[in-house]
């Protein structure tokens, strides 16, 4: 045993007593902590065997990282062979689809199961790169005793999160594993720059495919000819439009039905293409839909305006307005039920409160079979949504200084929105280091408890001179 992972066991022997243990790193403790809270035993446990073989080549014929397997090949798989090391690459899950090097290195990671089928997240077998880096979403290196199971503590491990350019969303992870002896320092960032590699092949991949679909596609926009349309992505990316200031960057598609009502309140038809869709506006016939202003980021006593004409709203109420604006496409009464009560909700109860509520916002604002909002909805929390989903840190950190969606609402369906956005802007705001939105978050509630892991951010963004950070209220 060497003395480097001797002193690492005795930091994990006092760890998982409850002892401090400051010399390990603040993101290998928080593993551990996630991984035990897993139930993962750190003397026993191991990775679960998912799939076999056979589906093993299945997934990896449809998974997209086959496209850059070669690239990640050839990144990677001759320097983890000369370091007697080898390549893994992940689904999104922490599934091991491929891993490739060194035979004698192969053949010892078959005795503790790092083979292909077996599933290396954190909830399954405690703390690892590969599974450290999906839940953390960035680069890890984790060596020898910062493996939570002690039978990982002869390995070394460097990994990388790679995301699709679709989406952003992770579709798995890029890994260098091997004895601790072999590990060379720069491994973490070879993997890193691999996984960057990776996701620039996939984003030229992208270009391609969009090319292709606009070529063969666009004479079904031209067909449309005075009647507002766009061509979108298989996820909702607008590639082209007439006129282009119409449409967002991004349609969200609903997840059932051809209707979605776009920003502005107009009604928009989905038709499916080869690859992609075709959405139209069709001319309104009608009246020009409602103005409906929902303000409830920090709402204790929730008032939404219609037409700028306010309209004071039970919790009730505005629970319901709030799931509907989330579902443009809209909701059943069993769906409803479930989102504002829980198991017990009863649809015969949502269809007495939405009378109630169609009565109070005007019967022509909810519509029925689905319940769904004929309006244009103006929602702070829409805003962070969208903010978020398109990397606009400092905007969604304003809006989200507002406080919380509904803070108290008990609603299962509006309270794990409300957590998610709390969750999703703190991350996305200690990810981007930006001064302006971390002041934003931390000024936001001045009598909870500081977050100093922010603050603690924020102190090193800040430039020399710049004191900020001593007029917040202390801990």
């Amino acid at each position: 045993m060497t003395r480097e992972r001797g002193g690492l066991e005795r930091a994990r022997g006092a760890a998982l007593t409850g002892s401090a243990a400051p010399e390990v790193r603040p993101e290998i403790r928080a593993s551990w902590e996630r991984s035990l809270a897993a139930a993962v035993d750190p003397e026993r446990s191991r990775p679960s065997h998912t799939y076999q073989p056979g589906e093993v080549a299945e997934l990896r014929a449809g998974h997209p990282l086959a496209q850059v397997l070669p690239l990640l090949r050839e990144t990677l798989v001759a320097a983890a062979e000369q370091a007697r090391h080898m390549m893994i690459v992940t689904d999104e899950r922490g599934h091991i689809l491929w891993r490739e090097g060194a035979r004698e290195v192969l053949r010892r990671a078959e005795r503790v199961e790092l083979v292909e089928g077996t599933r290396w997240s954190e909830d399954s077998v405690g703390t690892n790169a590969m599974g450290t880096a999906l839940s953390d979403d960035r680069p890890v290196r984790i060596h020898s005793a910062e493996h939570l199971v002690s039978a990982y503590h002869p390995w070394t491990c460097a990994a990388a999160p790679v995301h699709d350019p679709e989406t952003g969303r992770q579709i798995g992870a890029v890994d260098v594993t091997g004895p601790e002896e072999s590990f060379h320092p720069m491994t973490l960032s070879l993997v890193t720059a691999a996984a960057r590699l990776a996701e620039h092949r996939l984003a030229a991949l992208l270009e391609d495919r969009d090319r292709r679909l606009r070529d063969t596609n666009l004479p079904h926009l031209s067909r449309l000819g005075d009647v507002p349309g766009a061509l979108l992505s298989p996820h909702g990316r607008v590639l082209a439009a007439t006129p282009a200031h119409r449409f967002p960057v991004r349609v969200t598609l609903p997840e059932r039905g051809d209707r979605i009502l776009l920003d502005g309140g107009a009604e928009a038809v989905l038709e499916p293409l080869g690859e992609g869709w075709l959405l139209r506006v069709p001319t309104p016939s009608g009246p020009v839909l409602p103005a409906l202003t929902l303000p409830f980021l920090g709402a204790r006593a929730p008032v939404a305006r219609r037409d700028g004409r306010p309209l004071r709203l039970g919790l009730r109420h505005a629970e319901v307005l709030t799931l509907l604006a989330l579902h443009p496409e809209g909701l059943t009464a069993d769906q409803l039920a479930g989102a504002l009560y829980g198991d017990e909700g009863r649809p015969i109860t949502v269809r007495a409160e939405m009378h109630r509520l169609r009565r109070c916002v005007g019967e022509d604002t909810v519509r029925t079979q689905p319940y769904r909002l004929a309006a244009r909805v103006d929602a702070d929390f829409l805003r962070l949504r969208e903010a978020l989903r398109h990397g606009r840190v400092r905007d969604a950190a304003a809006e989200a200084a507002r406080g919380p969606l509904l803070p108290t609402s008990e609603s299962p369906g509006v309270r794990a929105e409300r957590e998610h956005l709390v969750a999703s802007t703190r991350t996305a705001v200690l990810r981007s280091g930006d001064p302006e939105a971390l002041l934003a978050l931390l000024r936001a509630d001045p009598d909870s408890d500081p977050d100093t892991e922010l603050r603690d951010r924020l102190r090193r963004a800040l430039p020399d001179g710049d004191h900020r950070d001593l007029a917040l209220p202390d801990g």
